[in-house]
């Protein structure tokens, strides 16, 4: 099944935080936090202005993004775990160094 969100809303994979601390103890599944960054995997074509103009999203497919903790609607499609927030409940885009450098 494809999934198109509409507006301005986003549909983000989360990605799994390291299982480990530094030091070596692993966090078993009952204690560790959900994440708040994640992958994103559709975007809506933007939500409509005072003129009726769509304004374009800031966000692409593959960005990785930080959210906060409780943002979004929690949905399961296609058997995986997905969310569905709008645009205004991502803090920001992660940028790699190496992008951060292709962009500059």
């Amino acid at each position: 099944m494809r999934f198109r969100p509409l507006h301005d809303r986003v549909v983000v994979r989360r990605i799994e935080a390291d299982q480990k601390t530094a030091g070596g103890i692993i966090i078993p599944d009952t204690a560790k936090e959900k994440p708040q960054h994640g992958e994103v995997l559709a975007v809506g074509p933007g939500a409509r202005d005072d003129r009726g103009e769509i304004v374009a999203l800031d966000l692409r497919v593959g960005d990785t993004v930080l959210f906060g903790k409780w943002s979004g609607t929690e949905v399961r499609i296609d058997g995986e775990d997905l969310l569905i927030m709008k645009e205004s409940d991502i803090f920001g885009v992660i940028e790699s160094a190496e992008n951060a450098r292709r962009a500059a």
